[in-house]
Parts: structure tokens; C-alpha cells; sequence
């Protein structure tokens, strides 16, 4: 089985090299390797694999509010391209997206099948990317959604708050956002398993279970770390002045998954536990 992996110099795409490498051949792209929208490059770069798996995105969410067609020609058009190059191989395509495609006015967690709602251009780009590839390649395209991602490679939360704690005394965090913050590793197992088991083409949720609100995520993050969490003060979304508009309930159901007989992924704070203890060991 040899997999062609996209998006390979992200953090999510590193985690995914590490475990598919594990048991499969990779071939792993970066944005640098492959151009996700040339879709001449996009169908030689798949030629001789079985198994696609795109994790390229655009997602300067904010920049995107003022360049939505450079964000639309990846996470829209380069998902579609990977789809069809797929589809005439006869190859798997799984494609990541992400909660953005919602607009957060919820109150019980998204199923898969909720209609699209989003609030921002990426979130616009990636709920396009979505129907795109459905429709280009509908029993061979598995997409995989995910929130509030972190991990050892790259920018993200947790290490944004840790290294605000060595520069700051004390600093405010949004309460108004609730989601599912999930480990990139774990999701990069969790894909791994969708390929073993060969789950059925269609939407998933790939977030670690239960849900938190940011300035109760960023409590824990400095607990974790032997730090005082009432340095961290709460806040509103407003007063971030952000140029694209966040979803305020990302909750992502997980009904799909007990349908292709594996269970929800791990709690949150275990998960958050696990990562923050070996990045402490290191």
C-alpha cells in the first residue's frame, strides 16, 4: 500500500508521516513538493498510489478574509483535484477538514451530515473543498473533520500559553468559545485506523471527546506546566478585534465512527495530559 501524503510540513502532516511510515510507504509533499491547486501537478503526484491522504491547507484564517480566491485555490479546488486524480486510480482519499465549516450558534455537538454554516472565507474554502470532493469522487472520499488542534510541530495554543507565561504576569483568554481541543497525534492514529479497517466513504468527526471553553483549556495548559493558572484572566471574543469571525461552539459529534466500528476518540484532557507530560520530559 503506498500512500501520497499532502500538507507533509504541517503539524498535522508531520504526526501522519511519523505513524502512516510506521506501516506504509509514503510519499510525503510539502506545500514546496506540491502545489495542491496545479492540477497537472496534483494527478502526477498521485500516479502509482493507493491511498491519498491531503492535509494541505490554507489556514491563515484572518488573511483570508482578504485573499479568500488564494485560500479557495487549495482548500476548495486542491481538494477537488485530489479527489478526481483519486478517483480515476481507484485510490482512497481522505481529505481533513475542519469545524469553520459551521457557524458556532449550536447548543448539542454537529452531526456529520449538519448543513454547512460558515461564518469566515476559510470557513467558506473549506466547506467548498468538502462538497468539491464528495462530489467529484462520492464513494471514495472519507472527509475528516477537526478543531482546535495542537501539537509538537508548529504553532499552536498550548504553546502559545506557555510562552506567554514567561513573558507576561498575567494575560486574558476567551470564555466565550467552547470546542474540542485534540492532539494531532492522536488524530494522525485515529486516520491511521480509518485506513486498516477501511471505513466507508463519507464525513467524520476527528476531535478528542468532551468539550471545554478556551480560558478553561488554557488553565489546564498552565496546570499542566506547574504554572499559576490565575494569572490567566477571561475575556470575549469582541475584544480581540479578530478579522475573520470564529465559531463559538466547535462540539463535533462522533455518531459516524460507531458506525464504522471504532470508538470515539479519548478525552480531551487526557489527551492534553499525555502530550504535555512528554513535552515537559523533553
Amino acid at each position: 500500500m503506498r500512500v501520497l501524503l499532502t500538507g507533509a510540513g504541517g503539524m498535522l502532516g508531520r504526526d501522519l508521516e511519523s505513524v502512516l511510515g510506521e506501516r506504509l510507504e509514503v510519499t510525503a509533499l510539502t506545500r514546496s513538493d506540491l502545489d495542491v491547486a496545479d492540477a497537472a501537478a496534483v494527478d502526477a503526484a498521485v500516479t502509482g498510489h493507493d491511498i491519498v491522504v491531503n492535509a494541505a491547507a490554507y489556514t491563515r484564517v484572518d488573511d483570508a478574509e482578504e485573499d479568500e480566491d488564494a485560500a479557495y485555490a487549495v482548500n476548495a479546488l486542491g481538494a477537488e483535484h485530489l479527489a478526481v486524480s483519486a478517483r480515476h486510480r481507484n485510490a482512497r482519499f481522505i481529505h481533513i477538514s475542519t469545524d469553520y465549516v459551521f457557524d458556532g450558534t449550536a447548543t448539542t455537538p454537529y452531526s456529520e451530515d449538519a448543513p454547512h454554516s460558515p461564518l469566515s472565507a476559510y470557513g467558506r474554502t473549506k466547506a467548498a473543498g468538502e462538497r468539491l470532493a464528495l462530489a467529484a469522487y462520492p464513494s471514495g472520499t472519507a472527509v475528516v473533520r477537526t478543531a482546535w488542534l495542537y501539537g509538537e510541530h508548529g504553532p499552536n495554543f498550548v504553546r502559545t500559553m506557555v510562552d506567554l507565561a514567561d513573558r507576561l504576569d498575567e494575560w486574558n483568554v476567551v470564555d466565550d468559545q467552547v470546542g474540542q481541543p485534540t492532539w494531532s497525534l492522536d488524530l494522525a492514529r485515529r486516520i491511521a485506523e480509518l485506513i486498516d479497517v477501511d471505513v466507508p466513504a463519507g464525513i467524520y468527526h476527528g476531535t478528542n471527546s468532551g468539550s471545554t471553553n478556551r480560558f478553561d483549556f488554557a488553565r489546564a495548559i498552565l496546570a499542566n506546566a506547574s504554572i499559576d493558572p490565575e494569572r490567566i484572566h477571561p475575556t470575549d471574543s469582541a475584544s480581540l478585534h479578530q478579522a475573520a469571525t470564529r465559531p463559538k461552539y466547535s462540539v463535533l459529534g462522533h455518531a459516524a465512527w460507531a458506525k464504522a466500528g471504532l470508538p470515539p476518540m479519548r478525552p480531551w484532557a487526557q489527551a492534553l495530559d499525555e502530550f504535555q507530560a512528554g513535552a515537559l520530559a523533553r
